[in-house]
């Protein structure tokens, strides 16, 4: 059974998408001439001739489809003299029959399983199932990764290379890596890191930090003269004064102030004796010069190798590498400088006082810090140089490590539920394949039994009794079916042997052409396939019919429906499409429709041209009452076809004033001036001349603004006569709307 059609970009229908919905095993379709209704009938014939379109069958399980319609007609009646014989079970052999019927229940019991099969694979519309299952868990995973994949695209994109532009692309790496992947773990942050330089600019090799030479300066601190006590000889007159005071170093600077000549003494300021010069010579010896000269030197020395060690320092601080720890340097420079502030005071003081003996405080433990900082640093150094002559291996080790940190900590939970959901759903869908495939050719091999059996029991003849028994008892008595002189081919022929084809009425061939499609469905065109399933179309089956031709194909029809509600014959499902109001209403009556609402097995549809586009409607209730309301119906539509607008309301005035109320429309007219008498006069001309036309759009160069004066002035007119409320009546839900907007 079809549950959905959908037609676009074919014939009246625009590119966007019309759909027929929910269909029901009965479906009528009501709509004007040149509406789309054939283009329905066509679609359902023949989808593949419209790329398009579309047609959803319950289960995925196609049924032949038989439909009646002009392509039909012109098929079977204009293009050659005789009709292709109608092949219908026989009644004579019993047994045969009965096996034919036994065969049809298991070929049924058999379609039905392989329809509950694909329902579970592939859902009711072909768009669910066990497929739908494992389509919709692909989407979520690809959906997961690719999360994880914007996660550390910022920082490790460089990764990602090749599989940053899909989902599935990305799913994909996710899946083959899991496979693949022996990298070793490593943290997030150091692949961060790491992908900075490797992923980065391309990087340049570095060049090693030096370590400031320390050398000298450490060994100023063993230098003897530190704790040495430089003091005058010891057997000169003053020698005795000087050791008792203990301060030579006091009378060493004060010998700067003594001037031989005056004689005076630079502390007392008393008359010195002429051997004092001497004696002060003598004791500050060239032993005690020597020395003193030595503790300059180091002053002076250790002053330059610590200021050249410092700014060797201060270099590496003011263009420091990114390897080096900058912080923890400084603070060890800080530190080294403290300690030499400290040392070259105590060397001041030992110049000051060259008999007191001082002692360094050692730089070395500072030294050994700051060496260790730099070795790091240079051991970095040599990491990134390394890196930097096996760039392609390291990037590549880099991009193994990321998606084994992906796979170890971020989605490996995720992933085992994929996998697991994934091999399950496989093997059901592996397993339901299977089953269909087996039945399928149970099937095939009962489709072939039928058909054998049905060769065996088939004929023309049976047909040709019931269509000419139907003519006999509808008066058609100037004509007949009859068994060609070809074998299984039809002629229709006159009662005196002549053929009567090519002289047929309008009427004769409409009914005999309807017959033989009626009997076509009970049968097959060949000596088999008469007991397919089917779905039934009737486009349009009685233009040109009388009254009571009009009523036997109405009951013809409905008889199809009981068998389809029945479940009783080969027919799955029927729809009538038609645009004759009489006829929709006498098929369509069911007196087991409650307030006419539809039933559960069938659906009501209209279909309509807004503005040369067809347009399809799905309605509740059955939407064809009277030829009047439809055209009322026409005017509440907002998408109306404004050609045909006039038409219908010129319809609607002739109806209701002139046949109902026998109004004079030249009085109407009287009540309005201007513009809009004339509007009133053109809505009323085709009234006073009597047409009686129907509502095909005629070709009129017309506006939106025009279609709203002729609204305007049509609905003044029952105001205008007293006759409001019908207008409000008919207009229904739109009248009130317009009402409560004001007067238009």
């Amino acid at each position: 059974m079809i549950q959905q059609i959908h037609i676009a970009d074919v014939a009246s229908y625009s590119p966007v998408r019309e759909r027929l919905s929910d269909l029901a095993k009965i479906n009528f379709v009501y709509g004007s001439n040149a509406t789309g209704k054939t283009t329905i009938s066509r679609i359902i014939a023949n989808v593949e001739a419209y790329p398009k379109c579309e047609l959803t069958w319950q289960g995925g399980t196609a049924l032949e489809t038989m439909v009646y319609n002009r392509d039909f007609v012109e098929k079977n009646f204009n293009q050659t003299d005789e009709l292709r014989g109608i092949f219908t079970l026989g009644k004579k052999d019993k047994s045969t029959l009965d096996k034919i019927k036994g065969a049809k229940s298991d070929l049924d019991s058999i379609t039905s399983s392989i329809t509950t099969l694909k329902v579970t694979l592939e859902g009711e519309d072909g768009n669910g199932g066990k497929i739908a299952d494992l389509s919709n868990l692909e989407t979520e995973f690809e959906q997961t990764c690719w999360e994880l994949k914007k996660k550390h695209d910022e920082k490790l994109q460089d990764a990602f290379t090749g599989v940053r532009d899909k989902k599935i692309n990305f799913k994909t790496k996710i899946l083959e890596e899991s496979i693949q992947n022996t990298a070793a773990s490593v943290s997030l942050e150091d692949l961060e890191k790491k992908a900075e330089t490797v992923f980065g600019k391309t990087p340049q090799k570095e060049d090693p930090l030096t370590v400031p030479n320390h050398e000298a300066i450490l060994a100023h601190e063993t230098n003897s003269i530190l704790k040495k006590k430089v003091i005058g000889k010891s057997d000169v007159d003053i020698a005795a004064m000087i050791q008792k005071l203990g301060n030579s170093d006091w009378v060493k600077q004060g010998r700067g102030f003594y001037n031989p000549q005056e004689r005076v003494c630079p502390f007392c300021q008393q008359e010195t004796p002429a051997s004092l010069e001497e004696s002060l010579n003598e004791y500050f010896d060239e032993a005690f010069e020597t020395d003193s000269a030595a503790i300059e030197k180091l002053h002076t020395d250790y002053k330059f190798d610590s200021e050249r060690l410092k700014h060797s320092l201060q270099q590496l601080i003011d263009s420091p590498s990114k390897r080096l720890n900058a912080e923890k340097l400084q603070a060890e420079i800080n530190l080294l400088d403290s300690k030499i502030r400290i040392n070259i005071q105590r060397i001041e003081e030992k110049r000051r006082e060259s008999s007191k003996s001082v002692e360094l405080d050692s730089l070395k433990n500072i030294m050994e810090s700051i060496e260790t900082i730099i070795d790091a640093a240079n051991t970095e150094i040599q990491k990134h140089n390394t890196m930097v002559a096996n760039l392609g291996a390291e990037q590549t080790e880099l991009k193994a490590q990321v998606w084994r940190y992906l796979l170890d900590h971020e989605i490996r939970s995720d992933l085992a539920t994929y996998k697991r959901k994934k091999s399950g759903l496989e093997k059901a869908k592996a397993n339901l394949e299977q089953q269909i495939k087996d039945k399928t050719e149970e099937e095939r091999k009962k489709k072939q039994e039928i058909s054998a059996l049905e060769k065996d029991t088939t004929s023309i003849q049976p047909t040709i009794d019931d269509i000419n028994a139907l003519l006999k008892s509808f008066g058609f008595r100037g004509f007949a079916l009859a068994k060609s002189d070809r074998e299984r081919f039809y002629k229709i022929q006159r009662p005196d042997g002549s053929d009567a084809k090519e002289t047929l009425s309008e009427g004769e061939r409409g009914f005999i052409t309807f017959l033989y499609f009626y009997h076509l469905l009970k049968g097959s065109n060949s000596e088999s396939g008469m007991t397919s399933d089917r779905v039934v179309v009737f486009d349009d089956p009685v233009s040109s019919l009388d009254s009571d031709i009009l009523f036997i194909v109405c009951s013809l029809i409905k008889g199809l429906f009981d068998d389809v509600r029945n479940q009783s014959g080969t027919i799955k499902q029927v729809f009538v499409l038609t645009h004759n109001v009489y006829f929709h209403k006498e098929v369509s009556f069911n007196p087991k429709r409650s307030a006419d609402r539809k039933l559960r097995d069938e659906t009501f549809w209209t279909v309509r041209k807004a503005n040369q586009e067809s347009k399809l409607q799905s309605h509740e209730t059955n939407p064809i009452k009277t030829s009047y309301e439809l055209l009322w119906s026409e005017v509440k539509q907002t998408e109306r076809d404004n050609l045909a607008i006039q038409n219908t309301l010129r319809r609607i005035l002739e109806s209701y004033f002139k046949i109902l109320g026998n109004i004079d429309p030249d009085q109407i007219c009287e009540y309005f001036d201007g513009k809009e008498k004339l509007i009133c006069n053109s809505l009323f001309s085709w009234v006073n001349d009597g047409s009686h036309s129907s509502y095909d759009s005629l070709y009129v160069s017309i506006d939106y603004s025009m279609i709203d004066n002729y609204l305007s002035v049509f609905k003044q007119i029952f105001e205008k006569t007293n006759h409001i409320e019908h207008y409000n009546m008919m207009m229904g839900d739109s009248s009130r709307d317009e009402n409560q907007g004001g007067t238009s």
